[in-house]
């Protein structure tokens, strides 16, 4: 059974939504008594907020409010919201632009837990931090981390050939003291790597180890997975998995790829399960699915591949295999148990038409997950596609009890 909400605006291009309870702002925060009950959903190219309620009936979220776009360009001064996590002071948002769509700096809007109003902006002294991307913290260390992808302008209308080239993205983490939003320290993973995307800190609340991904290295093609950790006062960061580029024929390319000759990973997301033990890495170009056991994070060890959609070879799922899937594996969600793996094949409009010209019909995959020794299987019988998703695109997958990306932290037995 299938179920959708629909917003009363067109334009939005929802991406990163989140509850506005979680295990950060629960016992911790001493938000005892909320309840996962709200999910806030950022339009990118809106600026707009929609919260919805998911009671009485979690099948039929009904929307209960809108927060404009002027309210989050007054208060926080910023634009372009994308990320949105559940914190122990409120809901952390972490937005592109600066007020009215302006191109930096981008940064974190400070939400309120339960009125979901604009509080403010939440850094203090942002020191040299631009570019923005994603937000989350090592909660007992009082640390938070953020990345960097791009301003509104880099972003808008697809990939720009001479930003990346001439290596505009973002390859840069920064390192925050979370209570007060002051600066403290910047990575810079090299101009060669673009875009510096997704941020997956330890479950452990002790820990001060996480890893991030790069989207693209500009002299190879490749695609590459980093490793942060403190060093007695400091961060620092190694690359710990680089996923390669694949030969391919200029004629099966989209026009954006035919001067190279090769299809690019494009490691668009990754997920760390909330045991800390299992790490997924999405390659949206090839399309594949990598799982690593990082039980041990300083020495990834991969223990299971699979491939659906991808630029070139368009491998179909099994309940079709006669059908070619377009798109490729993105945007990865992991239940609490780690058993269960989603998969969505939308990146943002304008760059999936780069990547994918032909189009992108929307589908969702469900892979089980063998959480003790490793391997993948895509569930023949979990299917959403085509009609389903009515032509929309489908991009982030969240789990009513809790999942590997909305808590941030689990104490272990």
């Amino acid at each position: 059974m299938t179920s959708h909400a629909e917003l009363p605006d067109p334009g939005n291009e929802l991406h990163h939504f989140g509850w506005n309870a979680c295990s950060s702002a629960l016992a911790h925060a001493g938000h005892q008594n909320a309840e996962r009950r709200y999910l806030i959903v950022p339009g990118l190219r809106s600026s707009r907020l929609h919260v919805f309620d998911t009671s009485p009936d979690p099948d039929r979220p009904h929307l209960v409010k809108v927060v404009q776009p002027e309210e989050l360009a007054a208060k926080a001064g910023y634009s372009r919201p994308h990320t949105l996590h559940c914190g122990p002071d409120g809901m952390f948002l972490s937005c592109l632009g600066g007020a009215d769509g302006a191109d930096g700096p981008g940064g974190v809007a400070l939400l309120d837990h339960e009125s979901f109003e604009v509080l403010r902006a939440w850094e203090s002294d942002r020191g040299p931090q631009r570019l923005a991307y994603d937000v989350w913290w090592h909660l007992r260390r009082n640390i938070a981390v953020t990345s960097e992808w791009g301003s509104p302008s880099m972003i808008e209308n697809g990939v720009v050939p001479e930003l990346l080239l001439g290596r505009q993205y973002g390859h840069t983490l920064h390192f925050w003291e979370l209570d007060s939003g002051r600066h403290l320290q910047s990575l810079d993973l090299g101009d060669e790597n673009q875009m510096v995307l997704e941020l997956r800190p330890a479950h452990d609340p002790e820990a001060t180890w996480g890893f991030t991904n790069t989207v693209v290295n500009v002299g190879d093609l490749s695609a590459s997975v980093w490793l942060w950790n403190r060093e007695g006062e400091d961060f620092v960061i190694h690359k710990e998995i680089t996923v390669p580029a694949e030969p391919a024929q200029t004629e099966d390319l989209p026009p954006a790829l035919q001067p190279f000759g090769a299809v690019p990973p494009l490691i668009t997301d990754i997920d760390l399960s909330v045991d800390d033990q299992w790490l997924y890495v999405s390659a949206w170009g090839t399309g594949d699915l990598l799982q690593y056991d990082v039980s041990d994070p300083f020495r990834p060890r991969q223990t299971a591949a699979v491939r659906l959609g991808g630029i070139v070879t368009r491998q179909p799922h099994p309940a079709e295999p006669d059908v070619p899937l377009t798109g490729g594996a993105q945007m990865v969600e992991l239940s609490r148990d780690g058993r269960r793996v989603y998969l969505t094949n939308s990146l943002y409009a304008a760059w999936d038409e780069q990547f994918y010209p032909a189009g992108i019909d929307p589908w969702m995959v469900k892979l089980d997950a063998d959480t003790a020794h490793g391997g993948l299987v895509v569930d023949s019988g979990f299917f959403p596609h085509g009609t389903e998703f009515s032509g929309l695109r489908v991009h982030q997958t969240h789990l009513q009890g809790g999942d590997a990306s909305s808590d941030s932290y689990c104490y272990r037995r």
